[in-house]
């Protein structure tokens, strides 16, 4: 009995680890994928791992990550509400699990926007606020976090890209005081710093040169523009990225 009851024990002991290395497994199988750029199969491994582990931070992030990825130019409304949606929760999950590291908050500011088209003005409001908050917690923690900075220097874009009226409204109807603090400058130096510290990530380049664009700085938005046409492709939206590119170049 002395003998079953040990290795009841030890069959109890093992059973976390072993479904611990599984999760692993799943992690390293979806980074393979990753970099191969298959999201749906790398979303489904980490995924798997979630089922695994369910509080395994890796898994979570990179699920949120992967999700973004699938949803950004997913066309049917449906899926690509569910990829968003499904995000913005791996991203929560990943911030509880380890609330001081970059990864959650940046995947969690980048899930948040996504979720933000879909939402009223008053939600968006509010989205828009959480997104800053992340981003900014991101940038505490890692300050040359190439996805904090970009996610910032859009916010700052997008506020400004909103007409007088609706940002008025924003501002002193709908709580969105925050909206105070976004400028073009500010734009500006956070996409360039994120180019600065990620240069041969794609979307990087292509988003500073939508700042340039918008700015009347035509020439440095060519030149970025160009950038993302030469540079190898290594993120799964990166062939839709180039599209928009050689479509602001064809504009001129």
């Amino acid at each position: 009995m002395r003998a079953l009851r040990y290795l009841s024990a030890g069959l109890l002991l093992a059973a976390p680890i072993a479904g611990a290395q599984t999760a692993a497994n799943h992690i390293t199988l979806g980074d393979k994928e990753y970099v191969a750029m298959h999201a749906p199969a790398a979303l489904q491994h980490y995924e798997e791992a979630i089922k695994e582990d369910p509080k395994n931070y890796e898994a979570l992030w990179k699920a949120s990550r992967s999700a973004v990825d699938l949803g950004s130019f997913e066309r049917d409304d449906d899926k690509r509400a569910n990829y968003f949606k499904n995000a913005e929760l791996y991203a929560r999950r990943a911030v509880e699990a380890n609330p001081g590291d970059a990864e959650g908050h940046f995947n969690l500011a980048r899930a948040l926007g996504k979720n933000a088209l879909s939402q009223g003005p008053r939600a968006r409001i509010k989205y828009a606020t959480d997104v800053r908050a992340h981003a900014l917690e991101c940038l505490k923690i890692n300050p040359k976090h190439a996805g904090c900075l970009h996610v910032m220097g859009m916010w700052n874009a997008e506020v400004m890209r909103l007409n007088g009226f609706t940002r008025m409204l924003a501002k002193n109807l709908l709580g969105g005081k925050v909206f105070n603090s976004a400028s073009w400058p500010e734009a500006r130096r956070y996409m360039e710093e994120s180019v600065a510290n990620e240069p041969d990530r794609i979307v990087h380049h292509l988003d500073l040169a939508g700042v340039y664009r918008d700015i009347g700085e035509k020439a440095k938005a060519r030149e970025e523009w160009q950038a993302v046409m030469k540079l190898p492709n290594r993120d799964y939206n990166d062939r839709y990225y180039k599209g928009e590119a050689d479509a602001g170049l064809r504009a001129g």
